[in-house]
This record gives structure tokens, sequence and C-alpha cells, in this order.
């Protein structure tokens, strides 16, 4: 657990919701309308300024680039690594500029990868620059032993874990090969989809929350959106402590 983290991140078991996400497998269970956060500093208040600003540049190939200054500030302001600061920034505005009706903050994305695995860093690796950890981030096999679902590999899934038999999850947001199969995103426009790289989860991810079709500058959506990225009650809460340590680092 990093220390550069506020405390109430520090209260996060995150290796335990490394597996419980691999558990979770995005199953399409309904999402709980009973499950309610309400705050007086909202998690997506830190959201990046919308594209075109001082903050974010496009570049020809439609992908957007925040500012260095301003990620690098946030970065130091929030505890976060550069890279995944940038992956989560660039993420938000890209669907602030397609789906501007989700309002979906990069606060939120942060706190996804910080519960997923402290943002590419769990087990003492690195995030490096190209938004890869320092070795790939594998959740456990999907066997059906424990609480785990029993998900078999196929051909194409086995290339991102290299298990002929098991799935499991993979990369820093911890996506399950199927579900990478729908949402994959290229996130930093070098031409490959990798959930191995913290740009592109970060872009599937937001894509895959806006998809709920809530628009999470409300309670109610916000919960919607995150539950139905992981059904459980408790992961929610963790993101949403998270997200919102973010946020308030960074106001």
């Amino acid at each position: 657990m990093s220390s550069r983290l506020p405390l109430v991140l520090g209260a996060v078991a995150v290796v335990g919701v490394l597996s419980a996400t691999a558990l979770a497998a995005r199953s399409g269970e309904p999402v709980r309308q009973d499950l309610v956060i309400t705050t007086s500093a909202p998690v997506y208040a830190a959201a990046p300024a919308a594209p075109g600003s001082v903050q974010a540049a496009p570049r020809g190939d439609g992908v957007v680039t925040v500012d260095p200054g301003w990620a690098s500030r946030m970065a130091g302001k929030a505890g976060i690594p550069l890279p995944a600061m940038r992956a989560y920034a660039v993420a938000a505005l890209r669907l602030s500029s397609s789906q501007p009706d989700c309002a979906l903050g990069w606060s939120t994305l942060a706190g996804l990868g910080y519960v997923e695995s402290l943002h590419g860093t769990i087990g003492g690796r690195s995030l490096l620059d190209d938004g890869h950890s320092s070795t790939p981030i594998l959740g456990p096999a999907l066997d059906g032993q424990g609480d785990f679902a029993a998900i078999p590999a196929s051909p194409t899934s086995a290339q991102w874990h290299g298990d002929v038999t098991w799935d499991h999850a993979v990369g820093p947001l911890q996506f399950i090969p199927s579900t990478w199969s729908t949402w994959q995103s290229d996130g930093d426009g070098d031409g490959v989809a990798d959930p191995n790289d913290l740009d592109d989860a970060a872009y599937a991810a937001g894509r895959y929350l806006c998809a709920s079709g809530a628009s999470l500058d409300t309670g109610a959506g916000w919960v919607a959106a995150v539950f139905s990225y992981n059904h459980s009650e408790d992961y929610v809460r963790q993101v949403y402590d998270a997200a919102s340590a973010y946020a308030t680092r960074t106001s």
C-alpha cells in the first residue's frame, strides 16, 4: 500500500478486490436501485476541462492530449503515477466530447484504477510511461474453484494471459478477455488495443461506464454505472471512497 495515498484509500483491501472483480465477470446482473451514496463533494467535481481548452489539445488522429503541466500538478496532488493521470484524463476528455451526457470525470476512472491494481503498481510494480506495468498483472485462474466463476480459455483469450485452460482477468483494470473483446479500445492512438496498457484500458472502462446510459453527475447515475462494471456493493463504495479522495485532493 503506497504511503502517498490518503488515509481513506489506505483502508481498501486491494488484493481482495482484485479477486472479487474476476469473480463478478460482468455477468449482466441487474443494477441495484437501492444502493444510495450521498456526499457534499461529488466525485465528478474534479473532471478535466472540455477538449479545446488550455488543458487539452486534439491530435491529428482524433485522440486528445492533456497539458503536461496540468497532468503533472494533478498527479502530484492526487498521489497518482503521472502516466495513470494522463490515461484517466484523456479517456474522460474523449468521452466528454463523444458522450457528453455521460458526465464521466477522470476521478471516477482513477477510483477504478486504484481499487483494481493501485494504478498498475500492485505487488511492487511500477507504471511505465507507455501505460504498461513493469510486469503484467493477471488475476487468478477463473477455474470455478472457491468463489471464482468457471470461464474456460479460448485461443483468443489465451493470448492475453498464457493459460490455455482457464481465463484470467488482465491488466491494470482487470478486464476479463470476453469483456475486452467487446470493449477493446485504443486509448492512445498507437493502433493497438491492449488491456495491459492503462491508456487503452481506461478508455475502454470509460466507454463501459457510459454504456450504462446513466448520467454520472448524479448519485444514482454514478452508482448505477459503477455497479454495472462490477456487481458488488462493497466494490462501489470502495471506488467511491477512492474517487472522492482524488477529487478532494485536486480541487
